[in-house]
């Protein structure tokens, strides 16, 4: 799960990075390969419109240079990301750090294709033009929720919600299957600083003194709930398309209607996330046969 919250929950000592992987990978990749079996079924098996050799946006000839140069760019990126658990792991140091090492070497590395090729002014993607043109408003609009996660958590009232999803359901998955569908409505970054706020990591001594220690045991640190936060909040978002940044920011950049998200793409990222969910579900019940 690569997402924000994840690394919030890895600076609060919350999850570590092995534990995560070892239990997240294949109900990530369940939640991915399923709904993407079932949509690439759904495109119409006409002729595909050739791709137009010349960049309609800047004149540039896309087949001059090598077509690995995607690919490059695109495992690196995807490598950077791997990069940060590891980190963490290795050294301990919080996991901006990592961030901001792939971030410079990714850097690095278009600067000099840049350089090597003589394509300055030709590429609108490398990072130096990114950072410039950052949507000041979607910083804004997050900056805003988790200043009011942060003012319902002094009033009390994430505490009183917590209180009532124990009383009401107590079930983990059921709680966090709920967090996961408010999470594609409000952004899985505060709602995950929200629920940080609203469930703390359980020690052995509020496990001796809890009413139900076995329940009160899924809190402790890499426990059950903080895994399934984790992979709901992250995978609960992409039911909605405003439901993470990344939908948000594509939603204005790709011109995609609301409407056509929720008529196409929901049902699909629904799918996958009940499947992925299935599969936690049937890992604990090996582990704890």
């Amino acid at each position: 799960i690569g997402d924000i919250t994840t690394i919030m929950l890895w600076m609060k000592n919350y999850v570590s990075s092995a534990d995560l992987i070892a239990n997240l990978l294949i109900p990530s990749l369940v939640s991915v390969l399923v709904p993407t079996m079932i949509a690439s079924r759904m495109i119409p098996a006409s002729a595909v419109e050739p791709l137009n050799s010349q960049d309609r946006r800047t004149g540039y000839d896309l087949e001059v240079h090598h077509h690995g140069l995607s690919v490059l760019i695109l495992i690196c990126g995807v490598a950077g990301l791997l990069f940060v658990p590891v980190f963490k792991a290795a050294t301990h140091l919080p996991p901006y750090m990592g961030i901001l090492i792939s971030l410079g070497a990714l850097w690095l590395l278009t600067e000099l294709i840049v350089r090597h090729y003589e394509l300055d002014g030709k590429i609108e993607g490398r990072i130096s033009q990114v950072m410039r043109n950052i949507d000041m408003s979607t910083i804004l609009f997050f900056l805003g929720i988790l200043m009011a996660v942060a003012a319902l958590g002094q009033a009390g009232i994430l505490a009183s919600l917590a209180a009532w999803l124990n009383e009401t359901f107590h079930e983990v998955y059921v709680i966090n299957g709920i967090i996961g569908v408010l999470s594609s409505i409000v952004d899985n970054v505060p709602l995950v600083a929200a629920c940080m706020e609203m469930y703390p990591v359980a020690n052995e001594a509020a496990i001796a003194t809890a009413a139900d220690p076995s329940y009160m045991s899924l809190f402790v640190e890499d426990g059950l709930f903080w895994h399934l936060l984790t992979f709901c909040a992250g995978v609960g978002g992409s039911m909605l398309i405003i439901g993470s940044a990344a939908g948000v920011v594509a939603m204005g950049i790709e011109k995609i209607p609301f409407m056509w998200y929720v008529k196409h793409i929901t049902w699909l990222a629904l799918l996958g996330y009940l499947c992925g969910m299935a599969v936690i579900w049937l890992e604990t019940l090996l582990i704890n046969l």
